[in-house]
């Protein structure tokens, strides 16, 4: 088998695509060839950045999706059966963080998290999982969790909870599903250079770095490179795992 990656003929979704690593996902998929729908709260933030790929010679279209509404869901994959037919990939990469103690964490702030983080892979996944099955075609599904979902972290246990939930939901969805030829896989980052890590000071950023074996903070195409593979021809045989991309910050 050649050791090269081709998605042409795929169409793929990303959630939360508009930014950081949905963006280098999306621009990673699409430069291996297939079509990406890149997703966001807002079409517009969504287009600009599926712009910036068909003006690299990439094939993308922006569209608006809000994870946690099952009727937003719905629509959208109503949209995709049919004009595009089928969905070869999809990516839950939308996620949000409201941090704080737990002592003074708001009820809302442990619901919003729960509902984009969690809710949004099952709502998503479950969709995906109707229009493959349905097409008798395969397909990879690929979840961003969190290495806080392996290691915890103080301040985040919504998040922390969100994201284990995510790797938990992934091991039992890929049982489910793998007879069908639709693999599911989780992908957990650690420190990635995204607008949050720009805020950081120096003296933050290499007290962040001293916790990472290989000494730096990741960036969204070590992420993407991750996904790539897990979504391509060279991951057709793993599923039911998690890929921790993390620079060594978590190891198991």
């Amino acid at each position: 088998m050649p050791y090269s990656i081709s998605l042409d003929g795929k169409t793929a979704l990303v959630t939360g695509g508009s930014q950081g690593i949905g963006t280098a996902i999306s621009r990673a998929l699409a430069t291996a060839g297939a079509h990406v729908l890149v997703t966001s709260r807002t079409a517009a933030k969504a287009e600009e950045v599926a712009a910036v790929i068909r003006g690299a010679g990439g094939s993308a279209e922006g569209v608006a999706l809000e994870v946690s509404d099952a009727a937003s869901v719905g629509a959208l994959f109503k949209d995709i059966a049919a004009r595009h037919g089928k969905l070869d990939i999809a990516v839950n990469n939308a996620g949000i963080t409201e941090d704080g103690l737990i002592l003074r964490m708001a009820k809302d702030s442990w619901d919003r998290v729960i509902g984009t983080d969690l809710t949004g892979v099952f709502l998503v996944s479950q969709e995906a999982a109707k229009l493959m099955i349905k097409k008798r075609s395969g397909g990879r599904i690929v979840n961003i969790t969190s290495v806080v979902g392996l290691m915890g972290n103080a301040g985040q246990t919504n998040y922390a909870a969100a994201k284990a939930g995510v790797l938990g939901f992934t091991k039992a969805l890929a049982r489910e599903i793998g007879s069908r030829g639709i693999t599911v896989n989780a992908v957990a980052p650690g420190y990635i250079e995204t607008a949050m890590t720009d805020r950081l000071n120096e003296e933050q950023r290499k007290a962040l770095s001293r916790e990472i074996v290989l000494g730096r903070l990741g960036s969204g195409d070590d992420v993407a490179g991750a996904v790539l593979y897990l979504a391509s021809e060279l991951g057709a045989y793993v599923t039911g795992t998690c890929l921790n991309v993390s620079g060594g910050l978590y190891i198991a």
